[in-house]
């Protein structure tokens, strides 16, 4: 009878020692109130997996995941997620405020939640016009505000591993120095490339008509400039936009120029695009790709660009609205163009 006690201690054990074991697969679900879209995307630059939403808004699947950092995706929304094996997150987010809705409970909780409040203060940063407005020493002393309330969203954050909280802080490091390098660049905007300074000039840039073409070739109308490369997605999205404004523009005031920024390897690829698309306007290809003096002058460092010029050479704006905005047309009619 003793055996027999032991006998089945042990396989209580073992079944239970079993049962305890940790999983090696994350556990993900959650409901989505006013879906737009019929799955959900789970994707880092090495992972991607599919996830069907139901009608009612529901999802659950298992991922067998490398801990770090993925993008969730519904639709054309995404947000930051931490997945490690051995999660059973679950997530609730509404379409109509998807960033300001998401949340997270269950185990993986913690560190998700952070990365939404995060992302939010993020937001209120980058959405803050003002903050670019102040002067210097007042924005040091804000910045240095801002570093510490990250700091302290962090400290408080429960069951955060050593490595991921390491991460942390060099990203604040980075974003607080990213801050104050837009900062510069937004003075620079200010003060040398003001509204009604001379604009800074390109000169002999290759036409793809042929010959040459200067910045004073195009003196005595607007100049809306667009600096782009064959390589840029969201330069390429333009395109249709841009065709669109030349041709309501067609035979007003103003040049539409686009200048090239493409590596000079790259230059057959521009000539083919330019051909293929049948892009109008003036054509051009800069003389040093990112290290052409007009583009380091106008401190363009993304692509795409667009800036205006008025008809005597003056800038009317180093960062002008994109084709597909609404507000370019209003600037145009604005300026009688």
């Amino acid at each position: 009878m003793k055996k027999l006690f032991y006998f089945l201690s042990i396989v209580l054990l073992v079944a239970s020692c079993k049962e305890e074991a940790p999983k090696d697969y994350v556990t993900l679900s959650g409901k989505i109130i006013d879906q737009s879209t019929d799955s959900v995307v789970i994707r880092s630059r090495e992972y991607s997996k599919t996830i069907k939403v139901n009608a009612d808004g529901t999802f659950s699947d298992t991922l067998k995941v490398v801990t770090g950092m993925y993008n969730f995706f519904d639709g054309a929304e995404s947000t930051s997620i931490y997945l490690k094996n051995g999660f059973d997150l679950v997530i609730s987010l509404d379409t109509k405020q998807f960033d300001e809705s998401i949340s997270f409970t269950g185990e993986g909780a913690e560190v998700n939640n952070y990365l939404a409040a995060r992302a939010l203060m993020q937001e209120d940063v980058f959405e803050n016009d003002s903050l670019f407005e102040l002067e210097k020493p007042v924005f040091d002393e804000k910045i240095g505000e801002i570093k510490e309330s990250f700091n302290s969203l962090l400290t408080k954050t429960q069951k955060l591993d050593s490595l991921f909280i390491a991460d942390e802080i060099k990203g604040i490091d980075g974003f607080t120095q990213y801050i104050s390098s837009s900062y510069e660049e937004k003075q620079y905007l200010r003060t040398v490339l003001a509204k009604g300074n001379v604009s800074p000039k390109f000169i002999d840039y290759e036409n793809f008509k042929g010959g040459k073409t200067s910045l004073d070739d195009l003196k005595g109308k607007y100049v809306y400039v667009d600096v782009w490369a064959t390589w840029c997605g969201p330069c390429k999205r333009e395109i249709p936009f841009l065709k669109e404004v030349e041709k309501a523009y067609h035979g007003k005031n103003i040049e539409f120029v686009s200048i090239s920024i493409d590596q000079a390897k790259d230059h057959e690829a521009w000539l083919e695009m330019v051909k293929e698309k049948e892009l109008g306007g003036v054509q051009l290809f800069a003389d040093n790709d990112w290290k052409s003096q007009f583009v380091t002058d106008y401190k363009i460092n993304g692509i795409p660009r667009f800036i205006l010029i008025d008809p005597q050479g003056n800038i009317v704006t180093p960062d002008a609205p994109r084709p597909s905005s609404d507000e370019l047309k209003v600037l145009f009619d604005e300026l009688k163009i």
